[in-house]
């Protein structure tokens, strides 16, 4: 394909002096000057999700644990796929805060007043499978919110948020699809 020569080229060029600063305040590690997200917003929302993760974790291992009978193996192994990813979740979370120069809130005191989802002690497996299935819907529209509150201002933790939120809705798939085998 030919350029037309009456076309403007694009500016292609990248800002060498911006980025040579980025060299700058090493204490800052992985936040540098060209950073456009609001650090301290962004953080405080990490956080909220990171409480959510953990408090899914304990939800999900105590399905895990409690769920019984021959009929249900299918989904007990389930319950701890979906604890292993939501650790994997916390995780990613806590160390994407700790690259913003934040401190990941891991204090069981205050795990689920923070958390966007419920804690659930449901005794028979529909109604964990149910509270299961709200859960993870609240938490993809929680990510949803999230993604659109950081824009492009943070293409970090968008892309995090993105990659954990389509986890998210794969559980909520499978919670459903054992919901209507009931």
């Amino acid at each position: 394909m030919s350029s037309n020569p009456s076309q403007p080229k694009a500016n292609l060029s990248i800002d060498t002096a911006a980025i040579r600063i980025a060299a700058q305040n090493l204490d800052d590690g992985a936040v540098t000057s060209g950073y456009r997200g609001n650090r301290e917003e962004i953080i405080a929302m990490l956080n909220g999700a990171l409480a959510t993760e953990l408090l899914c974790v304990m939800r999900y291992k105590r399905h895990y644990f409690t769920v019984t009978g021959r009929e249900n193996l299918a989904v007990k192994a389930e319950f701890l796929q979906h604890a292993q990813e939501e650790a994997d979740h916390a995780d990613q979370i806590a160390e994407r805060i700790v690259q913003l120069n934040g401190e990941p809130d891991f204090n069981p005191a205050t795990l689920t007043e923070r958390s966007h989802a419920e804690y659930d002690d449901s005794k028979d497996v529909q109604s964990m499978i149910r509270a299961d299935l709200i859960s993870e819907r609240v938490a993809i529209e929680s990510y949803r919110q999230m993604i659109e509150k950081i824009g492009d201002s943070d293409p970090t933790t968008r892309q995090m948020l993105v990659s954990i939120m389509a986890v998210e809705e794969e559980h909520a798939d499978d919670m459903r699809d054992f919901l209507s085998l009931s």
